[in-house]
């Protein structure tokens, strides 16, 4: 294959990809939605609603980053392309803090969730959600560091 054509197949396929990611994105924020609608009907306490929906709105999240990091690196043009660990440099952190806050927080709701239904012996899988996060926060630091120009 030519360059031409890897060019075109690269930008068409993160095109695809982007479509994806982003429709996903989407329907997991309509299922948000529906799920706050329906909990709402039923009566359920609304602390619960809103500790449940932290967790898929962090997911949307997520998958809309991914959407837009992979828009943002794979369509572009490949002459104005930069060196890959300039690239890795400027989204791998954007993308990591997302799933970072998102683990913190899936952490945070889990202390929550079995403090208030006294289940302290289940509170090692929160703290190492808590602890996986903080290791990959440090590796991160790490790349970013060893990677500097």
């Amino acid at each position: 294959m030519n360059a031409r054509t890897t060019t075109i197949l690269r930008t068409g396929f993160a095109k695809l990809f982007t479509v994806i990611f982003l429709g996903l994105a989407v329907a997991i924020v309509g299922s948000l939605v529906s799920d706050i609608y329906q909990e709402a009907q039923l009566g359920s306490d609304v602390m619960q609603i809103f500790l449940r929906s932290i967790n898929t709105g962090i997911i949307a999240l997520a998958v809309f980053e991914l959407a837009l990091v992979i828009n943002k690196e794979y369509s572009g043009n490949e002459d104005k392309r930069e060196d890959v660990i300039d690239s890795l440099r400027r989204t791998l952190p954007q993308f990591i803090g997302t799933v970072c806050v998102a683990l913190s927080l899936e952490g945070l709701i889990m202390v929550i969730k079995y403090s208030q239904l006294e289940l302290a012996g289940n509170l090692m899988y929160p703290v190492a959600i808590i602890s996986a996060t903080g290791f990959l926060l440090i590796a991160l630091s790490i790349f970013i560091y060893l990677t500097r120009k």
